[in-house]
């Protein structure tokens, strides 16, 4: 499927990252931590495909996507900053492999939280989120997606960490082995990864060196 939908809303997140709400065609169904590609519906973008999570609630009337741009390359998401209510995107069929398994723990590496903000979101909606935990590295407090929302999830343990800020009251770790032994110390439970390739094979094989069953992992293949 590729359909042309307009963009309805853009609110401001962070410096860099924005919610774009747009249209949802008739039938349109994806589950929480899934994705899609988007292209820009505009001469010379059509063909540059990129893919976006889902970050709004499965029955919500609109789709939404929380996306980050990178201004230091003429890229799609550099393109997209400028984009606003009117503007079109292309949409196409959802995919992915990252969905609820039960509770768990949730890390997540800088824009690398994204799949997880649908999933959260719903289980937040529907009241099950005791006993799931989100810890997100990101190099500034700055930086941090959605800090305040996650933070008022009732049953939502949050732990923050950074590595580019030198002043702050936020943990200034990077998430290794070191660490996962001390902030999580079980292993014995569900994790789901997503962030920077090799921060995600590193934290897989370290997860599985601590004692974490394969099967309990979860990431996007």
């Amino acid at each position: 499927m590729q359909v042309s939908v307009e963009i309805l809303d853009t609110i401001r997140v962070t410096h860099n990252v924005r919610h774009y709400r747009v249209e949802r065609p008739k039938a349109y169904r994806f589950t929480p931590g899934q994705a899609t590609e988007l292209s820009l519906d505009k001469e010379g973008w059509r063909e540059d495909r990129h893919p976006f999570t889902f970050t709004g609630l499965v029955d919500d009337d609109t789709l939404e996507f929380t996306i980050k741009s990178y201004f230091d390359h003429n890229g799609m998401t550099n393109e997209l900053w400028s984009a606003g209510p009117g503007d079109r995107l292309i949409l196409r069929d959802p995919w992915g492999t990252i969905q609820y398994r039960g509770a768990g723990v949730f890390i997540a590496g800088g824009a690398g939280v994204t799949p997880f903000i649908a999933i959260l979101r719903h289980l937040n909606a529907s009241g099950k989120l005791a006993g799931n935990r989100l810890i997100a590295s990101n190099r500034t407090e700055a930086d941090i997606i959605l800090r305040d929302e996650f933070e008022a999830m009732a049953g939502l343990d949050t732990l923050w960490t950074l590595t580019g800020e030198g002043r702050t009251a936020l943990l200034q770790e990077r998430i290794d082995a070191d660490f996962l032994k001390r902030h999580v110390g079980d292993f014995d439970q569900n994790f789901y990864l997503c962030g920077p390739d090799p921060m995600v094979k590193e934290l897989r094989e370290t997860l599985e060196e601590l004692g974490a069953d394969v099967d309990s992992v979860t990431w996007e293949k």
